[in-house]
């Protein structure tokens, strides 16, 4: 092929006539210019329409293809798990806070009833009443109880 081209370029240029109507008709039509693709632009055409499997080269690239393939939805995968976990997390979280305040809520009732004062109180709805003369501390002697016996 290279020769070829060297010939083309050694050989001089024929000049045809000029003619007034075929130099008018030349500049209005101008010759388009054949549109390139670019390398991607190819790759991603093959991509989409399928060609590229039926190619040989392209074929002993099909394990790396599914690998990726894999790879990206396993990726695709733990990012929905990574979003359920942080939300489990969160509803978990709101849910001991609640929890937390409810348990002092119910500990200060706790301690509010447990007062000698609201015992009392509670004591004399059933007709229990406080005493006023303190409690008798009995002592005995274990040695007399065991002897009895």
């Amino acid at each position: 092929m290279a020769n070829k081209i060297r010939e083309v370029k050694n050989q001089e240029p024929i000049e045809e006539p000029v003619n007034e109507k075929t130099e008018h008709i030349e500049n209005k039509t101008k010759p388009s210019k054949p549109v390139r693709k670019g390398v991607l632009a190819k790759a991603l055409s093959g991509v989409f329409s399928g060609t590229f499997l039926a190619n040989e080269k392209n074929f002993k690239h099909v394990p790396f293809i599914l690998f990726l393939a894999i790879l990206a939805i396993a990726y695709i995968a733990y990012g929905y798990y990574a979003d359920d976990t942080i939300r489990d997390v969160n509803k978990i979280s709101n849910n001991l806070k609640e929890l937390k305040s409810e348990f002092i809520y119910t500990k200060s009732e706790l301690m509010f009833a447990s007062k000698q004062s609201e015992v009392a109180k509670a004591a004399e709805s059933i007709g229990l009443k406080e005493p006023i003369v303190p409690p008798l501390k009995i002592e005995i002697d274990s040695a007399q109880l065991y002897k009895n016996k």
